[in-house]
């Protein structure tokens, strides 16, 4: 029992250490000076996915960085990993949909605009173009306007492109598998990835951070920075009305829905205060079981990346992260038992913010009573009445109807938004749910800023 005890403390240390920022600039400084002393250029992997519409909006900004940047640009015709990887995978591609509706109209990218759907009748075609042209010089052109007739729904753009070209399907399949062996190898599962150094980055919300890192290294060709990626830090930013608008209190309630083991979760906590209290609109949170303890999988690399970039997002937001002790099992079951009883005493922003720094940034077991119990206390609730609360099994049916309201939103995890009839699923969308609630204020109160 010691022996597995040290062996867990050691492990729980390994991994603090792999995530600090500190780490991180060691990291990303040796590997500069590899770089340097082997004469290589700065270079990019870049994995895309025809049918992902998020490669899709990521496509956009891809010539622009190869013109603005001392870079190399390396595109792969991949695909996501599916299984365990992809839990829920026709409600992804559904709701994937939805967003990058969203983001394309806020980003000022044609979508769906020549066509209601995707140019489904001719990806096989695409999908063999692309693969003919992988590895020459032009390819991300290509890639890009692959996509921009598949994405824009441009029938007619995708016949002309692929026009009377004869592939075979077999090795376009062999070039795909090859690839996502190669994605799989190098550590990551998911389409829309950027590998730069080491290090990923997701899509349009992460090129920005990718940007930030070339040019720390003086990887810019002009002194100024890219106005497009400027255009994008500026979009998605979040932006706060300066004062609470007078039409606030008439405002649809903002439902978010939470998991203790969500490291996610816990970074969007602080902000999802902020926006409520911003608009005056009442929050209502709705917490849910973990996912694991909700009959999905979390693979190993899966779980290491989202513990990676979740350091990397609470460093860019100042929120303190890295010490945790990892909730699933009795540490959930307690914690949400907990909450129901400090929502019930009007302790519900308290408990939360108490429980979430304790869980992922000062290591406390909330699955133990002294653990618990130092969170509640700094709740401000009285721990014996809590002890009481943990034996009421109540919190159970409200978790499941929780679960049950969520996926009838088509999301799968959270952090998850729903307001007005928008559902919205993770912590990078902030910016744009402040927006979506500022559009409900027709008085002209609150203006952004």
């Amino acid at each position: 029992m010691r022996g597995t005890m040290i062996k867990k403390k050691l492990r729980s240390l390994t991994v603090r250490t792999l995530l600090s920022p500190g780490y991180r600039r060691f990291r990303q400084r040796l590997a500069e000076v590899r770089r340097r002393a082997t004469f290589r250029k700065h270079s990019v992997q870049i994995f895309l996915q025809l049918d992902d519409p998020y490669s899709y909006l990521l496509s956009h900004y891809l010539q622009p960085v190869a013109s603005g940047y001392k870079v190399e640009l390396r595109l792969y015709l991949s695909q996501a990993l599916q299984g365990e990887f992809a839990p829920e995978p026709a409600m992804q591609a559904e709701y994937a949909l939805r967003d990058c509706k969203l983001l394309a109209a806020e980003l000022g990218i044609p979508f769906l605009d020549r066509g209601d759907v995707p140019v489904i009748e001719h990806r096989r075609a695409l999908l063999g173009l692309l693969a003919e042209e992988q590895g020459q010089e032009d390819f991300a052109e290509s890639f890009h306007e692959a996509l921009s007739c598949f994405w824009r729904g441009d029938t007619e753009g995708a016949a002309r492109l692929v026009g009377t070209l004869q592939t075979d399907p077999a090795e376009t399949n062999v070039l795909i598998s090859s690839n996502q062996l190669l994605l799989r190898k190098l550590g990551h599962y998911n389409s829309a990835m950027m590998l730069y150094a080491g290090e990923w980055y997701w899509g349009v919300d992460r090129l920005p951070h990718m940007c930030d890192r070339l040019d720390s290294l003086g990887a810019r060709k002009l002194p100024e920075p890219l106005g497009s990626i400027a255009s994008l830090k500026q979009a998605m930013r979040l932006s706060l009305p300066a004062a609470v608008p007078a039409t606030g209190n008439a405002l649809p309630p903002l439902d978010f829905f939470f998991s203790f083991r969500s490291p996610y979760s816990y970074l969007a906590l602080h902000r999802v205060f902020a926006i409520a209290d911003a608009f005056g609109v009442r929050l209502r949170i709705k917490p849910v079981l973990p996912m694991i303890m909700r009959g999905m999988k979390l693979p190993r690399s899966k779980g290491l990346y989202i513990l990676s970039d979740t350091s990397r997002e609470a460093a860019r937001h100042n929120i303190e992260f890295g010490k945790f002790a990892d909730p699933a099992g009795d540490g959930a079951k307690r914690a949400l038992a907990a909450f129901f009883y400090a929502s019930s005493q009007g302790k519900e922003r308290e408990y939360l913010l108490a429980a979430g720094g304790a869980i992922w940034a000062l290591g406390v077991d909330v699955g133990t009573d002294e653990g618990l119990r130092s969170v509640t206390e700094k709740a401000g609730l009285f721990w014996p009445d809590v002890a009481a609360a943990l034996a009421d099994s109540e919190w159970q049916m409200q978790a499941e109807a929780n679960r049950e309201e969520l996926m009838g939103l088509g999301i799968w995890g959270v952090p998850a938004y729903q307001f007005s009839g928008h559902a919205i699923w993770g912590q990078d969308r902030d910016w744009l749910l402040a927006r979506l609630i500022e559009d409900q204020c027709h008085d002209g109160d609150g203006i952004l800023v």
